[in-house]
């Protein structure tokens, strides 16, 4: 199950335990101690829509278009505990490291998904110029994952653009609807 699996990588980056995969110590120079390592638990809701919100996330590639996204957090060495959404939006819950900012993986997500889907699927394809991110307690992953995996269900009854609004009041983000949308 998703939601214990998460705990477990919270649980293996707590203090006097493993530091996080794959990251390397280097000696502490002569006479000097090392710093313990750095950890946290940083999960992430990103939502990002596409250009001017036209339905450009075609069924025949959405489940591959998720997967990249998916690899593409991996390689910068996150986890993507569930990315879904419609035609017109992506939702992702993300893992991220300490040392890494909301605001580059955005761009780097957005940037090179883009560039894959241009050149496999659709020359037309973009992502909207903003994002939203949230931060996410480990006691609502598993009702926001449950919300992520309704994406369908739920947009048959709610606007992109009312979801995004009802995001943005209950995080208390002060935003005028004109500087919003692209």
């Amino acid at each position: 199950m998703v939601d214990e699996n998460s705990r477990e990588a919270a649980k293996e980056c707590s203090p006097r335990r493993k530091p996080w995969v794959g990251a390397e110590r280097e000696p502490a120079l002569e006479g000097r101690k090392t710093m313990s390592h750095t950890c946290g638990n940083i999960l992430l809701h990103l939502i990002f829509s596409t250009r001017e919100r036209h339905p450009l996330i075609e069924t025949g590639f959405r489940s591959e278009l998720f997967a990249y996204l998916g690899g593409i957090v991996r390689e910068m060495r996150g986890t993507a505990l569930i990315i879904n959404g419609t035609a017109d939006h992506v939702h992702m819950l993300v893992r991220t490291r300490p040392a890494q900012a909301p605001a580059e993986l955005a761009r780097v997500v957005k940037t090179n998904s883009s560039r894959w889907v241009r050149e496999k699927w659709s020359p037309n394809f973009g992502w909207q110029t903003g994002y939203g991110v949230f931060s996410v307690s480990e006691s609502n992953v598993a009702a926001l994952m449950k919300y992520i995996a309704s994406q369908e269900e739920h947009h048959k009854k709610h606007s992109f653009q009312d979801e995004f609004l009802a995001f943005l009041k209950k995080n208390a983000i002060a935003a005028d609807e004109k500087y919003v949308w692209d």
